[in-house]
């Protein structure tokens, strides 16, 4: 007899991102379906990494992560939103933002309970519910404007409601939330034992002067609350997969009993290259307007064909609608507008459980101008 695995996931396969760009591979399609640009980042950045490795910080770091780089992380906290964090208890660096979202869900969530998820989401938060024995409960976001319903979200609260995940900006839809948001969400945890884990990893790709709603604004908030961060997603180096998690001590204090048996430590001569490059904060306060243009040169690309914009506010995506092209669900016009006009894009059914069809498509537009402009000539055909 074999040893047979009872599968924890039994419906998940393989990943939308992963099956489009072997898609776009196979048929030399412009990729603007995953989530990473094809522009150099930082040469700055990538020579205080050398640095750091030629200096001998190759060996393991603080479990928690490199002590300086925690407190600059808590340095533009104070900067930014206006809180006090202290980089000792209350910040961990991780190896990418998924896993600090993983980690957080791992630390609070025990069988049976009930975690309020906003679809459509981000591809690993319901396969990490459900590792963990939770439940997730599906509140769709109201179509086309992404906003959340919440006098539905109050009646989906049980009393085995363990946790409320936000995400903000918005991935896919480029939406982000408003003080009226925060000030319904305050409403509802108020007197509750309900944690709240907030996905922040596009904070700084936030466009046309909009305040970013941070968890880390509000401290009655915080102080139920896991928020989590991507440097990959801010310094345009996804492939470094380094992030971290900000949470007040007394959960940090269990976040990092399940880190430390996992991961233990990251990437060391990148945490001392990060540790320098955030002295300035211009690196990190003009990334919005950067990618604020690309988003406009790519609307006005796109407005030469039949493709019709939903509004973006942040992150690296945009969803064009394309009803006016075809009744094909999002599914099949993803693949074809891969294999017959050699574009890849995200079809935003993929980020339901359930398969919806608004006929929206998930375009990524932080990449260089000659992609975007390719991309664009190819999809005027339509």
């Amino acid at each position: 007899m074999q040893p047979h695995i009872h599968s924890k996931l039994p419906h998940i396969g393989t990943t939308i991102f992963t099956t489009m760009t072997n898609l776009a591979i196979q048929h030399n399609a412009v990729n603007l379906g995953q989530g990473f640009p094809d522009f150099m980042m930082s040469e700055e950045l990538v020579s205080l990494v050398n640095e750091a490795m030629k200096n001998g910080h190759n060996q393991y770091s603080h479990m928690a992560g490199l002590p300086l780089l925690r407190e600059r992380i808590a340095q533009k906290v104070e900067r930014l939103y206006g809180t006090m964090i202290d980089p000792v208890t209350d910040i961990t660096i991780t190896p990418g933002g998924t896993y600090a979202i993983y980690t957080a869900l791992t630390t609070v969530l025990q069988p049976g309970d009930e975690v309020i998820v906003f679809e459509p989401a981000f591809d690993s938060y319901l396969p990490n519910i459900e590792v963990n024995g939770a439940i997730p409960i599906l509140i769709p976001l109201q179509f086309p404007s992404y906003s959340i319903d919440w006098d539905l979200v109050r009646k989906k609260i049980t009393p085995r409601t363990k946790m409320i995940m936000l995400n903000t900006p918005h991935n896919p839809t480029g939406s982000v939330l408003s003080k009226n948001d925060i000030e319904q969400l305050r409403s509802i945890v108020h007197n509750t034992g309900i944690f709240i884990l907030s996905d922040e990893v596009y904070e700084h790709l936030i466009f046309d002067d909009i305040e970013h709603q941070s968890i880390l604004r509000y401290p009655d908030l915080y102080q139920r609350s896991f928020v989590c961060f991507s440097f990959g997603k801010t310094y345009n180096c996804t492939g470094w997969k380094l992030g971290y998690c900000i949470a007040p001590p007394a959960l940090m204090n269990e976040y990092r009993k399940i880190h430390q048996f996992n991961c233990f430590s990251c990437n060391h001569p990148v945490q001392h290259a990060l540790a320098e490059f955030m002295e300035t904060a211009q690196h990190y306060l003009q990334l919005g307007n950067m990618l604020q243009l690309k988003r406009d040169y790519f609307q006005q690309l796109m407005a030469h064909t039949k493709f019709k914009p939903l509004p973006s506010f942040g992150s690296y995506f945009q969803l064009y609608r394309y009803d006016a092209i075809s009744e094909e669900s999002e599914n099949e016009f993803a693949i074809r507008l891969t294999q017959e006009f050699g574009v890849t894009a995200i079809p935003v059914s993929v980020f339901y459980r359930k398969e919806i069809n608004n006929k929206v498509l998930r375009f990524c537009f932080a990449k260089k101008e000659a992609t975007l402009e390719q991309a664009a000539e190819r999809l005027m055909k339509l």
